[in-house]
C-alpha cells in the first residue's frame, strides 16, 4: 500500500545482508533470533531461526535461544551479542558497563554500530508485525487473567473485598 515504505524496508534488508557488514553473520543472526523471541514474533522468530541456520548457527543454539543465559551452547562473544540484544530490546536499550564492555572485548565499534542499528530494526519489525496483526499465528495473546478470587482474597477470605 506504500510504494516508498515498502522501498525503505527493502533497502533496509540489503544492509544487513551486505558482504561489506563488519558484524558477522552468525553473531547478526542471534541476536535476530533472540528478538524474534524476545518481542514473541514467530514470524520474526520462524524466519531467523532459518537464516541462523544458513549463516552457520548450529541447532543447540537455535533451540536454547529462550534460555541462552543458562546454556553451554554460546561462545563468549555470542554471549556478549545476545546480552546487547537483550538490553535492547528488552530493556529499552539500557546496557550496563559491564555488557558493553563485554561485547566490546569481541566487537569494533563499527561492528557494534552496525549489530544495534540491526538489532534494533528487527525490533521495529517483531513489534509491527504483532501491532498489525501481521503474525503468521494471528492470534489474541495467550496471557490472560482466569477468573476467580484474587491470591490475597484466597489466602485470607475474611478480608475486605478490594475496591
Amino acid at each position: 500500500q506504500s510504494p516508498e515504505l515498502m522501498e525503505h524496508c527493502v533497502s533496509g534488508f540489503a544492509f544487513y545482508r551486505s558482504e561489506a557488514r563488519e558484524v558477522p553473520a552468525d553473531l547478526r543472526e542471534l541476536a535476530q533470533l533472540r528478538t524474534g523471541w524476545a518481542r514473541a514474533s514467530r514470524f520474526v522468530f520462524s524466519q531467523h531461526c532459518k537464516a541462523a541456520r544458513d549463516n552457520g548457527v548450529d541447532e543447540e543454539k537455535i533451540a536454547s535461544i529462550e534460555a541462552w543465559q543458562v546454556s553451554d551452547a554460546y561462545t563468549p562473544a555470542e554471549r556478549a551479542v545476545l546480552a546487547w540484544t537483550d538490553a535492547l530490546v528488552l530493556q529499552g536499550g539500557r546496557a550496563d558497563d559491564a555488557t558493553f564492555a563485554a561485547l566490546r572485548s569481541h566487537l569494533s565499534e563499527l561492528a557494534i554500530l552496525e549489530l544495534t542499528y540491526i538489532t534494533c530494526w528487527y525490533d521495529l519489525h517483531a513489534v509491527m508485525s504483532r501491532a498489525l496483526r501481521l503474525e503468521l499465528d494471528d492470534v489474541d495473546d495467550p496471557i490472560t487473567e482466569l477468573t476467580g478470587p484474587g491470591i490475597a482474597r484466597s489466602l485470607h477470605p475474611d478480608a475486605e473485598p478490594e475496591s
